[in-house]
């Protein structure tokens, strides 16, 4: 599988990413930005964001942590059982902001543009827990653009209390909507579930929003909370989804 290592330049410095291609050559191909969750990029989402760019996408996979130089990888396997990590953890997350991830998807997006890889101005989003959210918040700020998002176990999605809940600005999105949710995940219950549908609905955005029969992090293979099951499904719901939205020449 061809991965290049490159940096993407953006208004808060460079952001190191790596760009996934399809290893049976004919590009270029449609891109997809690939926002990892909490724990940041390592092994197992470089393997996720491969897996993608086999379906037939350039996928770009960026350091959203790259604010804070020199941070280290979490282990997924410990950081929940060890304070200090949970800590730190919590920390990160909060670090990136709505408006960081408007800021560097603009940088990714002119990016983009400038690589023979990649065709067509219209891209894909997709993420996992927060990156699930973030994929959301940048639908919406850059409608010209993505034409398809997911979100994964993204949590945060339509919190009544957060001014930048990405619920409140569904009306700006015109990409076709897909979140996964789960029956066991606390930062997106059925509540927001309800206002989240609501909101795509009223905004005129095509949607499917559904409930996975798992726990948050279902999807991706290091969490504990892995379901293979569910992850296979939401492949599928990609596959489906880009096809769609993005189709490949």
């Amino acid at each position: 599988m061809p991965v290049l290592d490159l940096v993407v330049p953006t208004p808060d410095g460079d952001c190191a990413a790596s760009l996934h291609l399809p290893d049976h050559g004919g590009g270029p191909w449609p891109a997809v930005i690939f926002y990892p969750d909490a724990g940041g990029v390592r092994d197992t989402m470089q393997a996720m964001a491969d897996r993608l760019a086999r379906s037939g996408y350039a996928v770009l996979l960026p350091d959203v942590y790259h604010r804070t130089p020199g941070w280290v990888p979490f282990d997924v396997d410990t950081v929940f059982s060890d304070p200090d990590e949970r800590a730190r953890l919590a920390g990160m997350v909060r670090s990136v902001t709505a408006d960081m991830s408007r800021t560097d998807v603009d940088a990714f997006l002119e990016f983009l543009s400038a690589r023979t890889e990649v065709a067509g101005d219209a891209v894909g989003t997709t993420g996992y827990c927060m990156g699930g959210r973030a994929s959301m918040i940048v639908a919406a700020h850059r409608p010209d653009r993505i034409a398809a998002a997911a979100s994964i176990h993204g949590g945060g999605l339509a919190d009544d209390e957060d001014p930048d809940s990405p619920h409140r600005t569904t009306g700006a999105i015109r990409a076709t909507v897909y979140v996964a949710g789960a029956t066991d995940d606390g930062s997106f219950d059925g509540a927001a579930r309800d206002r989240l549908v609501a909101a795509l609905t009223e905004g005129g955005v095509r949607h499917t929003v559904e409930t996975y029969p798992a726990a948050h992090g279902f999807a991706v293979p290091d969490n504990a909370t892995y379901d293979e099951a569910a992850a296979q499904r939401h492949w599928a719901a990609l596959t489906a989804l880009y096809a769609e939205a993005l189709p490949r020449r």
